[in-house]
Parts: structure tokens; C-alpha cells; sequence
């Protein structure tokens, strides 16, 4: 099989920031200990067993989610082997008979919008650890439990449905069956997500309440239940309105659970405990940490201690500095990621030298950063610029969007060409002098997204001038005026939008929604010549009119430098895990893919929560990634600089 080569360089929103630890919690003193090692990010972890140090966790170490177990006087965890050639692992359990239980997505499903999420299990005693798939085939099943005895599991599951496009709250149903018998599956309750065992016979979860407030839920199953039939049952609401309450772990006295709460006044989510007997909180991380977010606690077997994730602080031994590029595991041996911190990446001509935007700073304006990652300097600051693009001819010019993202047609957005000294690029500099010229006209509307031809004398970008956000092109060194010209490529009342030009020059690839306007959240991709004419779909899910193709939400397309094939970012597998359990995510279903131009070859990229996004390949024909500088001299500070979900409000 034909498969793409090069470098993808992309974002991943917030990703960068996060710096998670595990940390335990001894409930009667109240002394907090940091269970993993400061190396990447850490999180979603389970006591081993009733030693408060060993814990089975996820980590993001060598480019991908892999499970990790820390061991008592062993201060570097190991990866646990056995575990299926995945990019996405999640929700690990060891039980007491020493049997891993995981969520993996490595197999793909019967159809597009479809979850690839899966309950896997292997026997660890075993010499062959063959692993096992516990859903069935063409089901999709998220955060797994494990019953106290170990002899049932419940699951969030999807069934057989497709993805429904949702992602503040995912339409799962809580799903029971024995660990001897898999294929045995009772829906004990419709809409739950992160089921808990308390004892055999009672499940714990979230779901969002009618009255707006995340609460957490419990059903008691009968005796028999494979036997039962009157199920679903109608769960009993546990914790009151007011708060938000999320991801429960239940204690094996079967009177307390362990919570995540959001309230009213306060900015971080944060652990406490709820007495199911009393009805009240007993707040646990708060006074310990009143300004980080704590996440998807867990209990020890003993009840003595408490375990989280949480960003791991600036006075704590580990890695402290933002990496500026890091390697992420690839499925095409031929093809190398590389996750940056920045968004709207765009590669100098020889390859150098990448562009970027900032993540999280509103003025973050431009960085220049060396390709390997060891020195970043500042070339617009203090305003808002997005989406670059280097001069394919000019070392020393960048084009770029000033002004607000994602606005209204209407509203000012300029085209601007940067230019700066190469001569300027030394160690001993942070800002670069630049002179910026503006392209575009005043009171033209919204005009963003550039994108240089070959031959560096045009610009192609998206403007909203006439009402309606279509593309244009426009003469790359004089503009719109003073002897420079502009005309009009696509016309009509949809969105055009995000253009890139193809390296060979005969296409230009963008993302729309013209073939239903009326539906600002779908995009499909297209290309178009120059001149207009050639216009077409890229048929990636489906034949245009198909459901499939009616869903598609596609963005950010970018060629490689043979013209051949397509990046992009999508919707077409759904939501990996359940958002509300981790920091904000705007999409979270967002992926990156190739395919070929002639909608062949598709290929899924990247596996994990988060959302993947502004991809484009990276002009250097090679890239030594073994001399790749993770942090640079000069990288960011981590702060654990992120936010909530967004959708979660406490203006109920």
C-alpha cells in the first residue's frame, strides 16, 4: 500500500500545559504524596493494591498513552508489557487475581462516526499475555469498573450506535456483565458515564441531572440480574443540586464515595468526600491546593488513601518547562509527527525555521521557532495574529491574519506580509524587529487565512467582504493596492474557508460547507485551480449525498510536497474518552488523517481525548528527530495553564 512521507507538524489544544502527577492523599492526616516521577503527563491511575505507593496508570512518556505501574522503591515506573500495539490507552485496572483490564482504541470499527474505544483485558501471570477483547464486536465501551470480588465489570457504553456528534455529554448507558461471561450484557441504566462498584451489587456514576448540575447516580442490582427483566432501571439521584459533581469512586465500607465537585465561587474542580449516610461533603484537596484543578480520584482496597491527578507545581521535581516540539508516536512508519507548542504552524522554505501562534494568549501575536525546538524568538507581539504562512520563495517573509479569530464576516480581519532580518536570528535576541505591511483593503470584513503560491507572487485567503466568507487571491507583495490587484475565486452563500496552495501550484485544497449551507458545523474538503475551475469534493467518508459525507467536519487540509496527498483534522471517529473528565477541550473529537487526493488511502493519525488540529507537512524532506531539543533554552514556564470544560457553568 502507497503510504505518505515527510514530517506533520500540529497542535494539540492546551495539551502542552497540563504537567499531571498522581498524587495519594492519606485520608486521617491529610498528607499528600506524589506517586509518579515528573516525566510528561500522568493520569487516570488505580491503587495496584494495599500498598498506597503502587498504582497502574496512563502516561504520555514515549509519544503516545501507555500503561505505566509504579512499584514500591523503584523511583522510574515501567511499562507494563502484553498490552496490544495501540496510540491510545486509557482507564487501566490490575485486579487481585493479576488480571489488567484497559480501554484501547486499535481496532477500527464497521463504519466512520463510530467510537473505537474497547474494554481489553490480559492475564498478566501468564507467559504469552495474549490480550482479549471483552466488548463486542463493532461496540464502543468507556471507563470500565470492577466489581469488589472482581467477578463483574460495568462499562459506559455506546452498544452498536454511532457517534451522535455530542461531547458534553456522551449518550452512554451503563452496561453490566460477569468477567466469565462478556458476552452476557445488561443495560442496567440508560444515560451514565464512569460507573463505580460499591461491594457486587450496587453502581455508582455521573450523569447530567435535568436541572443542569453533573450529579452522581446509583443503581442496586438484583441477584440475578442476567435474569432480570426489567431493566433499565430508573437510577436514585445520590448528591443534591447546586454543585457539580463528577467521576465517583466508591469506598468499600459502601457508605462514603470519592468525587470530583465544581461549586459555585469556586474557579478549580477539586476532591471531596461524600458521606452517602449524612449527606455531606468533607472537602479533601481545597486547603491542600486551592489553585489547581484535581481530577478522576480513586480509592485505595484498604479505604486509607486517596488518589488523583492533578497539574504537579512549580516546587516539585520533574520536567517544569513547557516542551516547545515534541515526537508523537506515528501508525505510518513513512510519516513523523511532531506536536509543537503553538498553533497555525507554517515551515520557513529550507525548513529551519517554523512559525507559530500562540495557545493560550489572546496578543500572543508570532513566534519563530527552530525546527528542533531550542530557541524561539517573538516577532509580532501584543496583538492578535493566526494562521501563518511562510513565503515558499522568501526566507524572510511571513503572511499572517490580523485580527479576531473565528468572527463574524463582517468584522476587521487583515491580511499582513511580515518582514524580518534573518541576520537577527541569534541566541543572544528574544524579539525580532519586523516591518508589517497590511494587504487588504479597510472596510473589506474579515479577511484571514493566507496561503502563499510556489511561486510566492500570490496570496490566496478567506473573506468575508461580500457577506458571505469565500475565497480570494491577491497579489503577495503589493496587496490590494498600489499596483497589486485581487479577484474573487469562489462565490456563493456558504463558508470557504482555510485555504492551502498546493507545492506543485495546480490546486489550491479548503475546507466548506457549500454543499449545505445552512449547517455551519459541517465542513467537507475541496479543491479548486487557480483559476477557478476544476472544483470538486474530496470524497473521504462517503459519495456526496451520503449520510457519511453529510457529517463530515473537516479542517485545516495542507499537501505534502508531492501534491498527492491531504492532512487534515476530523470528526470521523468520534470521542475517544468522556470530555468531562478531563480540562477543556473545544473539540474533542478532533483527529488528524491523510488521504489521497483521490479520496483513497485514508489513514487515522493521532488516538486521544484531546483535540489535534492545525496540521500541515513540514517543507524539510528530512528531519533528524533524535536531535530534537523537547524543551529548548527558552521554553514556557508550566503553570498548569488551563481551563475547565467551558460548557460547564455554574450559573445554574
Amino acid at each position: 500500500m502507497e503510504t505518505p512521507k515527510g514530517t506533520i507538524i500540529f497542535t494539540t489544544v492546551g495539551r502542552t500545559h497540563y504537567g499531571f502527577d498522581v498524587f495519594s492523599l492519606n485520608i486521617a492526616t491529610s498528607v499528600e504524596r506524589r506517586l509518579t516521577d515528573g516525566v510528561s503527563v500522568n493520569f487516570n491511575a488505580q491503587f495496584v493494591n494495599d500498598k498506597s505507593d503502587d498504582v497502574v496508570f496512563v502516561s504520555e512518556r514515549n509519544g503516545s498513552a501507555r500503561i505505566y505501574k509504579t512499584r514500591s522503591g523503584i523511583s522510574k515506573p515501567e511499562q507494563i508489557p502484553g498490552a496490544p500495539e495501540s496510540y491510545f490507552h486509557d482507564r487501566p485496572i490490575i485486579t487481585q487475581n493479576n488480571r489488567l483490564y484497559f480501554i484501547s482504541a486499535h481496532e477500527q470499527p464497521d463504519r466512520y462516526f463510530k467510537n473505537w474505544s474497547a474494554l481489553y483485558t490480559v492475564e498478566l501471570n501468564s507467559a504469552k499475555r495474549e490480550v482479549t477483547r471483552v466488548t463486542p464486536p463493532d461496540t464502543a465501551d468507556f471507563s470500565p469498573a470492577v466489581s469488589q470480588s472482581g467477578d463483574f465489570l460495568a462499562v459506559a457504553s455506546y452498544g452498536t450506535r454511532s457517534w451522535g456528534g455530542e461531547f458534553h455529554e456522551i449518550n452512554t448507558d451503563i452496561t453490566v456483565f460477569k468477567a466469565s461471561k462478556p458476552e452476557t450484557r445488561v443495560v442496567i441504566c440508560e444515560r451514565g458515564g464512569w460507573p463505580t462498584w460499591s461491594g457486587d451489587s450496587t453502581v455508582f456514576f455521573h450523569h447530567q441531572a435535568d436541572d443542569g448540575w453533573w450529579s452522581i447516580f446509583r443503581v442496586d442490582i438484583p441477584e440475578n440480574f442476567t435474569e432480570y427483566t426489567d431493566f433499565p432501571i430508573t437510577p436514585i439521584r445520590v448528591t443534591p443540586s447546586g454543585l457539580h459533581c463528577f467521576t465517583p469512586a466508591a469506598f468499600r465500607d459502601g457508605k462514603r464515595i470519592a468525587l470530583a465537585t465544581r461549586r459555585r465561587g469556586v474557579n478549580h474542580r477539586h476532591i471531596e468526600i461524600y458521606d452517602l449516610e449524612n449527606t455531606t461533603f468533607q472537602p479533601v484537596t481545597e486547603s491542600l491546593n486551592p489553585s489547581f484543578h484535581h481530577y478522576n480520584p480513586f480509592v485505595s482496597p484498604d479505604s486509607e488513601f486517596l488518589g488523583y491527578h492533578r497539574f504537579r507545581g512549580e516546587s516539585t521535581q520533574g520536567e517544569s518547562i513547557v516542551p516547545n516540539i515534541e515526537s508523537i508516536v506515528s501508525p505510518i512508519k513513512t510519516l513523523r509527527l511532531l506536536r509543537i507548542n503553538g498553533s497555525f504552524p507554517s515551515s520557513s522554505p529550507n525548513g529551519d525555521l517554523i512559525a507559530l501562534n500562540s495557545d493560550f494568549d489572546i496578543n500572543g501575536g508570532i513566534k519563530v521557532s527552530k525546527s528542533d525546538g531550542s530557541k524561539r524568538w517573538t516577532l509580532i507581539k501584543d496583538r492578535t495574529a493566526f494562521y501563518n504562512s511562510w513565503s515558499p520563495t522568501e526566507r524572510h517573509v511571513i503572511y499572517t491574519s490580523l485580527g479576531p479569530i473565528f468572527s463574524p464576516a463582517r468584522i476587521a480581519v487583515q491580511i499582513a506580509r511580515i518582514k524580518f532580518d534573518p541576520s537577527d536570528l541569534t541566541a543572544d535576541k528574544e524579539d525580532l524587529p519586523c516591518d508589517v505591511k497590511i494587504l487588504t483593503l479597510e472596510n473589506t470584513g474579515n479577511n484571514a487565512f493566507p496561503s502563499c503560491s510556489p511561486d510566492g507572487k500570490s496570496i490566496v485567503f478567506r473573506s468575508g467582504r461580500s457577506g458571505h466568507k469565500n475565497l480570494y487571491i491577491v497579489d503577495a507583495v503589493n496587496g490590494e493596492s498600489n499596483g497589486g490587484g485581487i479577484r474573487r475565486l469562489t462565490d456563493g452563500p456558504w463558508i470557504d474557508t482555510m485555504p492551502c496552495w498546493s507545492p506543485k501550484g495546480d490546486l489550491i485544497g479548503f475546507s466548506s460547507n457549500r454543499h449545505n449551507p445552512e449547517n455551519t458545523a459541517v465542513f467537507g474538503a475541496y479543491v479548486v485551480r487557480p483559476d477557478g475551475t476544476g472544483l470538486r469534493r474530496i470524497q473521504i467518508s462517503g459519495p456526496e449525498g451520503s449520510e457519511e459525507a453529510a457529517r463530515e467536519r473537516v479542517n485545516h487540509v495542507s499537501f505534502n510536497k508531492d501534491g498527492d496527498w491531504l492532512v487534515f483534522a476530523a470528526n470521523l471517529s468520534g470521542v475517544t474518552a468522556e470530555p468531562v473528565t478531563m480540562p477543556n477541550q473545544f473539540q474533542p473529537y478532533g483527529d488528524l488523517y491523510v488521504v489521497k487526493l483521490d479520496g483513497t488511502g485514508l489513514r487515522r493519525l493521532t488516538w486521544n481525548g484531546y483535540e489535534d488540529g492545525t496540521p500541515t507537512w513540514h517543507t524539510a524532506d528530512e528531519l533528524d528527530l533524535s536531535q530534537l531539543n523537547l524543551n529548548g533554552q527558552d521554553g514556557d514556564k508550566l503553570e498548569g495553564q488551563f481551563e475547565e470544560p467551558l460548557w460547564i457553568s455554574c450559573d445554574i
